[in-house]
Protein backbone atom coordinates (compact mmCIF):
# COMPACT_ATOMS: atom_id res chain seq x y z
CA UNK A 1 0.00 0.00 0.00
CA UNK A 2 2.78 2.70 0.88
CA UNK A 3 4.17 1.72 -2.31
CA UNK A 4 1.41 2.39 -4.27
CA UNK A 5 1.24 6.05 -2.39
CA UNK A 6 -0.73 5.39 0.99
CA UNK A 7 -0.29 7.88 3.57
CA UNK A 8 1.38 6.96 6.72
CA UNK A 9 0.37 10.22 8.20
CA UNK A 10 -3.42 9.96 7.36
CA UNK A 11 -5.46 10.20 9.89
CA UNK A 12 -9.45 9.22 10.78
CA UNK A 13 -11.93 10.76 12.51
CA UNK A 14 -10.05 10.09 16.26
CA UNK A 15 -6.86 11.28 14.58
CA UNK A 16 -5.21 8.35 14.16
CA UNK A 17 -2.40 7.56 11.72
CA UNK A 18 -0.78 4.54 10.38
CA UNK A 19 2.17 5.87 11.95
CA UNK A 20 0.68 6.45 15.92
CA UNK A 21 -1.20 3.45 15.63
CA UNK A 22 1.91 1.12 14.92
CA UNK A 23 3.52 2.93 17.84
CA UNK A 24 0.86 2.35 20.38
CA UNK A 25 0.63 -1.23 19.08
CA UNK A 26 4.24 -2.12 19.06
CA UNK A 27 4.61 -3.25 15.69
CA UNK A 28 8.34 -2.15 15.32
CA UNK A 29 8.35 -3.67 11.62
CA UNK A 30 5.51 -1.51 10.49
CA UNK A 31 6.72 1.47 12.71
CA UNK A 32 10.20 1.32 10.71
CA UNK A 33 8.26 1.23 7.33
CA UNK A 34 6.41 4.26 8.75
CA UNK A 35 9.57 5.98 9.37
CA UNK A 36 11.21 5.09 6.13
CA UNK A 37 8.13 6.53 4.57
CA UNK A 38 7.97 9.91 5.69
CA UNK A 39 6.11 9.71 9.33
CA UNK A 40 5.80 13.26 11.13
CA UNK A 41 8.09 11.91 14.02
CA UNK A 42 6.28 14.47 16.60
CA UNK A 43 2.42 14.01 15.17
CA UNK A 44 0.21 14.38 18.11
CA UNK A 45 -3.11 12.13 18.87
CA UNK A 46 -6.56 13.51 19.73
CA UNK A 47 -5.27 13.48 23.46
CA UNK A 48 -2.48 15.52 22.13
CA UNK A 49 -0.01 12.97 22.91
CA UNK A 50 2.98 11.89 20.51
CA UNK A 51 3.84 8.29 19.47
CA UNK A 52 6.53 7.90 22.39
CA UNK A 53 3.85 8.87 24.65
CA UNK A 54 1.82 6.01 23.55
CA UNK A 55 4.21 3.38 23.10
CA UNK A 56 5.74 4.40 26.55
CA UNK A 57 2.09 3.40 28.28
CA UNK A 58 1.87 0.33 26.30
CA UNK A 59 5.01 -0.86 27.63
CA UNK A 60 6.74 -1.29 23.93
CA UNK A 61 10.55 -1.04 24.94
CA UNK A 62 11.62 -1.45 21.21
CA UNK A 63 9.26 1.14 19.82
CA UNK A 64 10.24 3.35 22.68
CA UNK A 65 13.92 2.74 21.53
CA UNK A 66 13.11 3.25 18.05
CA UNK A 67 11.47 6.97 18.29
CA UNK A 68 14.30 7.91 20.75
CA UNK A 69 16.53 7.28 17.96
CA UNK A 70 14.50 8.97 15.12
CA UNK A 71 14.51 12.14 17.43
CA UNK A 72 11.08 12.44 18.66
CA UNK A 73 10.13 15.16 21.06
CA UNK A 74 11.63 13.46 24.44
CA UNK A 75 9.55 16.04 26.92
CA UNK A 76 6.61 16.76 25.25
CA UNK A 77 3.30 16.88 27.78
CA UNK A 78 0.07 15.76 26.37
CA UNK A 79 -3.79 16.71 27.35
CA UNK A 80 -3.63 15.43 30.58
CA UNK A 81 0.03 16.90 31.73
CA UNK A 82 1.99 13.87 31.32
CA UNK A 83 5.38 13.04 29.59
CA UNK A 84 6.32 9.62 28.08
CA UNK A 85 8.07 8.54 31.25
CA UNK A 86 4.33 9.44 33.54
CA UNK A 87 2.68 7.11 31.68
CA UNK A 88 5.06 4.25 31.44
CA UNK A 89 5.12 4.31 35.44
CA UNK A 90 1.91 5.75 36.71
CA UNK A 91 -0.79 4.21 34.15
CA UNK A 92 0.70 0.84 34.20
CA UNK A 93 2.40 -2.14 36.11
CA UNK A 94 5.95 -3.06 37.57
CA UNK A 95 6.84 -6.00 35.01
CA UNK A 96 9.60 -6.43 33.08
CA UNK A 97 7.98 -4.90 29.80
CA UNK A 98 8.03 -1.59 32.14
CA UNK A 99 11.08 -1.80 33.75
CA UNK A 100 12.54 -1.97 29.97
CA UNK A 101 10.72 0.72 28.83
CA UNK A 102 11.66 2.58 31.89
CA UNK A 103 15.34 1.85 31.07
CA UNK A 104 15.09 3.17 27.40
CA UNK A 105 13.64 6.39 28.82
CA UNK A 106 16.36 6.73 30.36
CA UNK A 107 19.13 6.06 28.62
CA UNK A 108 17.21 8.02 25.53
CA UNK A 109 17.90 11.20 28.12
CA UNK A 110 14.33 12.26 29.03
CA UNK A 111 13.82 14.80 31.95
CA UNK A 112 13.37 12.54 35.09
CA UNK A 113 12.36 14.88 38.20
CA UNK A 114 9.65 16.61 36.29
CA UNK A 115 6.36 15.97 38.21
CA UNK A 116 3.28 15.76 36.29
CA UNK A 117 0.60 18.37 35.91
CA UNK A 118 -2.09 16.34 37.61
CA UNK A 119 -0.56 14.54 40.56
CA UNK A 120 2.58 16.97 40.79
CA UNK A 121 4.56 13.80 41.17
CA UNK A 122 7.50 12.81 39.93
CA UNK A 123 8.26 9.84 38.03
CA UNK A 124 10.18 8.40 40.68
CA UNK A 125 7.36 9.55 43.47
CA UNK A 126 4.72 7.55 41.11
CA UNK A 127 6.79 4.76 41.32
CA UNK A 128 6.59 4.98 45.22
CA UNK A 129 3.34 5.89 45.33
CA UNK A 130 2.06 2.76 43.20
CA UNK A 131 4.45 0.22 45.32
CA UNK A 132 6.39 -0.43 42.08
CA UNK A 133 9.37 -1.74 43.74
CA UNK A 134 11.52 -2.36 40.85
CA UNK A 135 10.92 0.96 38.44
CA UNK A 136 11.33 2.08 41.68
CA UNK A 137 14.94 0.81 41.67
CA UNK A 138 15.41 1.82 37.88
CA UNK A 139 14.11 5.36 38.45
CA UNK A 140 16.59 5.50 41.89
CA UNK A 141 19.19 4.57 40.47
CA UNK A 142 18.87 7.28 37.38
CA UNK A 143 17.94 10.24 39.24
CA UNK A 144 20.53 9.59 42.56
CA UNK A 145 23.65 8.08 40.99
CA UNK A 146 26.81 9.99 40.87
CA UNK A 147 27.80 11.67 37.35
CA UNK A 148 28.88 8.62 34.83
CA UNK A 149 32.76 9.38 34.01
CA UNK A 150 34.37 7.91 31.01
CA UNK A 151 30.64 7.02 29.47
CA UNK A 152 32.43 4.57 26.93
CA UNK A 153 33.97 2.79 29.38
CA UNK A 154 31.34 2.40 31.63
CA UNK A 155 29.23 1.35 29.52
CA UNK A 156 31.30 -1.63 28.07
CA UNK A 157 31.71 -2.56 32.27
CA UNK A 158 27.76 -2.27 32.45
CA UNK A 159 27.40 -4.16 29.78
CA UNK A 160 30.33 -6.89 30.51
CA UNK A 161 28.59 -7.57 34.51
CA UNK A 162 25.11 -7.60 33.25
CA UNK A 163 23.68 -4.23 35.23
CA UNK A 164 21.57 -2.96 32.71
CA UNK A 165 20.39 0.42 34.99
CA UNK A 166 24.59 1.60 34.53
CA UNK A 167 24.33 0.45 30.91
CA UNK A 168 20.98 3.25 30.83
CA UNK A 169 23.09 5.88 32.85
CA UNK A 170 26.00 5.27 30.70
CA UNK A 171 24.38 5.64 27.45
CA UNK A 172 22.16 8.98 28.77
CA UNK A 173 25.53 10.49 29.66
CA UNK A 174 26.38 10.38 26.03
CA UNK A 175 28.74 6.83 25.53
CA UNK A 176 28.95 5.37 21.77
CA UNK A 177 26.73 2.27 21.89
CA UNK A 178 29.20 1.06 19.23
CA UNK A 179 32.29 1.84 21.56
CA UNK A 180 34.75 -1.21 21.90
CA UNK A 181 37.35 -2.42 24.47
CA UNK A 182 41.16 -3.75 23.74
CA UNK A 183 39.75 -6.99 21.61
CA UNK A 184 36.93 -5.22 19.58
CA UNK A 185 34.26 -5.88 21.88
CA UNK A 186 30.96 -4.04 21.88
CA UNK A 187 28.38 -3.26 24.69
CA UNK A 188 25.98 -5.90 23.08
CA UNK A 189 28.91 -8.60 22.42
CA UNK A 190 30.13 -8.30 25.68
CA UNK A 191 26.10 -8.58 27.08
CA UNK A 192 25.53 -11.79 24.82
CA UNK A 193 28.83 -13.26 26.21
CA UNK A 194 27.63 -13.28 29.77
CA UNK A 195 24.42 -13.82 28.59
CA UNK A 196 22.98 -10.49 30.23
CA UNK A 197 19.78 -10.88 28.42
CA UNK A 198 18.04 -7.84 30.68
CA UNK A 199 21.03 -5.18 29.54
CA UNK A 200 21.07 -7.12 25.87
CA UNK A 201 17.29 -6.21 25.37
CA UNK A 202 18.46 -2.55 26.06
CA UNK A 203 20.79 -1.81 24.00
CA UNK A 204 19.11 -3.67 21.00
CA UNK A 205 15.99 -1.35 21.65
CA UNK A 206 18.79 1.78 22.08
CA UNK A 207 19.92 0.67 18.51
CA UNK A 208 22.98 -1.62 19.14
CA UNK A 209 24.21 -3.49 15.88
CA UNK A 210 24.09 -7.67 16.48
CA UNK A 211 26.23 -8.15 13.50
CA UNK A 212 29.31 -5.55 15.03
CA UNK A 213 32.83 -8.79 14.68
CA UNK A 214 35.24 -8.41 17.42
CA UNK A 215 38.87 -9.62 16.78
CA UNK A 216 38.14 -13.11 16.89
CA UNK A 217 35.60 -12.76 14.09
CA UNK A 218 32.49 -13.37 16.73
CA UNK A 219 29.46 -10.97 16.80
CA UNK A 220 26.59 -10.96 19.25
CA UNK A 221 24.44 -12.82 17.38
CA UNK A 222 27.18 -15.76 16.58
CA UNK A 223 28.08 -15.94 20.10
CA UNK A 224 24.37 -17.53 20.81
CA UNK A 225 25.43 -20.58 19.26
CA UNK A 226 28.23 -21.07 21.55
CA UNK A 227 25.95 -20.00 24.63
CA UNK A 228 23.06 -21.88 23.71
CA UNK A 229 20.88 -19.12 25.21
CA UNK A 230 17.09 -19.18 23.47
CA UNK A 231 16.26 -15.62 25.92
CA UNK A 232 19.22 -14.17 24.06
CA UNK A 233 18.67 -14.65 20.81
CA UNK A 234 14.93 -13.44 21.10
CA UNK A 235 16.34 -10.16 22.44
CA UNK A 236 19.02 -10.04 19.60
CA UNK A 237 15.80 -10.62 17.07
CA UNK A 238 14.48 -7.40 17.03
CA UNK A 239 17.77 -6.35 15.79
CA UNK A 240 17.83 -8.15 12.37
CA UNK A 241 20.88 -10.07 13.28
CA UNK A 242 22.38 -11.36 9.75
CA UNK A 243 22.29 -15.56 10.29
CA UNK A 244 24.76 -15.94 7.27
CA UNK A 245 27.74 -14.25 9.37
CA UNK A 246 30.52 -16.77 9.63
CA UNK A 247 32.64 -17.45 12.55
CA UNK A 248 36.13 -18.14 12.59
CA UNK A 249 35.99 -21.35 11.79
CA UNK A 250 33.53 -20.41 8.47
CA UNK A 251 30.46 -21.65 10.73
CA UNK A 252 27.05 -20.24 11.55
CA UNK A 253 25.26 -20.26 14.75
CA UNK A 254 23.23 -23.66 14.31
CA UNK A 255 26.74 -25.37 13.82
CA UNK A 256 28.39 -24.94 17.43
CA UNK A 257 24.90 -25.40 18.64
CA UNK A 258 24.50 -28.65 17.48
CA UNK A 259 27.77 -29.50 18.61
CA UNK A 260 27.70 -28.54 21.54
CA UNK A 261 23.55 -29.91 22.38
CA UNK A 262 21.92 -27.09 22.72
CA UNK A 263 18.79 -28.96 22.25
CA UNK A 264 16.45 -25.58 22.68
CA UNK A 265 18.47 -23.26 20.98
CA UNK A 266 18.84 -25.40 17.75
CA UNK A 267 14.46 -26.01 17.66
CA UNK A 268 14.27 -21.91 17.69
CA UNK A 269 17.26 -21.36 15.29
CA UNK A 270 15.89 -23.35 12.71
CA UNK A 271 12.63 -21.35 12.70
CA UNK A 272 14.37 -18.14 11.80
CA UNK A 273 15.35 -19.74 8.42
CA UNK A 274 19.05 -19.44 8.88
CA UNK A 275 20.97 -22.77 6.75
CA UNK A 276 21.03 -26.05 8.09
CA UNK A 277 22.82 -27.17 5.37
CA UNK A 278 25.98 -24.35 6.05
CA UNK A 279 29.33 -26.02 5.28
CA UNK A 280 32.09 -24.71 7.78
CA UNK A 281 35.56 -24.09 6.68
CA UNK A 282 36.35 -27.96 8.06
CA UNK A 283 33.66 -29.25 5.79
CA UNK A 284 31.13 -30.21 8.35
CA UNK A 285 27.20 -29.14 8.19
CA UNK A 286 25.68 -28.79 11.52
CA UNK A 287 24.39 -32.32 11.14
CA UNK A 288 27.83 -33.74 10.59
CA UNK A 289 29.14 -32.19 13.61
CA UNK A 290 26.24 -33.07 15.78
CA UNK A 291 27.12 -36.35 15.03
CA UNK A 292 31.17 -36.39 14.55
CA UNK A 293 31.34 -34.27 17.97
CA UNK A 294 28.29 -35.12 19.72
CA UNK A 295 28.39 -38.27 22.26
CA UNK A 296 25.65 -40.16 20.68
CA UNK A 297 23.40 -39.35 23.88
CA UNK A 298 19.58 -38.30 24.03
CA UNK A 299 20.83 -34.33 23.80
CA UNK A 300 22.59 -35.40 20.30
CA UNK A 301 19.72 -37.41 18.94
CA UNK A 302 17.10 -34.73 19.20
CA UNK A 303 19.35 -31.82 17.86
CA UNK A 304 19.53 -34.87 14.72
CA UNK A 305 15.79 -35.12 14.26
CA UNK A 306 15.23 -31.49 14.60
CA UNK A 307 17.88 -30.56 12.09
CA UNK A 308 16.28 -33.22 10.03
CA UNK A 309 12.66 -31.98 10.50
CA UNK A 310 14.25 -28.41 9.12
CA UNK A 311 15.89 -29.67 6.16
CA UNK A 312 19.20 -30.68 6.76
CA UNK A 313 20.44 -33.01 3.75
CA UNK A 314 21.33 -35.89 5.37
CA UNK A 315 23.60 -37.10 2.02
CA UNK A 316 26.21 -34.10 2.71
CA UNK A 317 29.31 -35.87 3.67
CA UNK A 318 32.95 -34.37 4.89
CA UNK A 319 35.88 -33.61 2.62
CA UNK A 320 36.70 -37.44 2.48
CA UNK A 321 32.98 -38.43 1.81
CA UNK A 322 31.70 -39.71 5.11
CA UNK A 323 27.76 -39.21 5.65
CA UNK A 324 26.59 -38.48 8.50
CA UNK A 325 25.03 -41.72 8.97
CA UNK A 326 28.81 -43.53 7.82
CA UNK A 327 30.06 -41.03 10.58
CA UNK A 328 27.07 -42.79 13.60
CA UNK A 329 27.86 -46.11 12.54
CA UNK A 330 31.82 -45.93 13.30
CA UNK A 331 31.01 -44.14 16.14
CA UNK A 332 28.78 -46.57 17.77
CA UNK A 333 25.61 -44.78 17.93
CA UNK A 334 22.95 -46.98 17.58
CA UNK A 335 20.08 -44.44 18.54
CA UNK A 336 21.52 -42.11 15.55
CA UNK A 337 22.29 -44.70 13.50
CA UNK A 338 18.60 -45.76 13.56
CA UNK A 339 17.02 -41.88 12.58
CA UNK A 340 19.41 -41.24 10.04
CA UNK A 341 18.22 -44.83 8.05
CA UNK A 342 14.63 -43.85 8.34
CA UNK A 343 13.70 -42.94 4.93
Amino acid sequence: MVARGADVNAKDETQQSAYLIAASEGRLGLLRLALAHGARVDDKDSWNGTALIRAAERGHALVVGALLQAGIDRGHVNRIGYQAIHEAVWLRRDSTTYVDTVRALVAGGVQLTTPSRGERLTPLQMARERGFDRLTGVLMKATTSDPVKEPDAALLAAAARGDADAVALALRAGADIEARDGKERTALLLAATGDHVDAARLLVAMGADPDALDDRHDTPWLVTGVTGSVAMLEALLPARPDATIRNRYGGVSVIPASERGHVDYVRRVVQTGIDVNHVNDLGWTALLEAVILGDGGDRHQQIVRILLGAGADRTIADRDGVTPLEHARRKGYVAITGILEQS
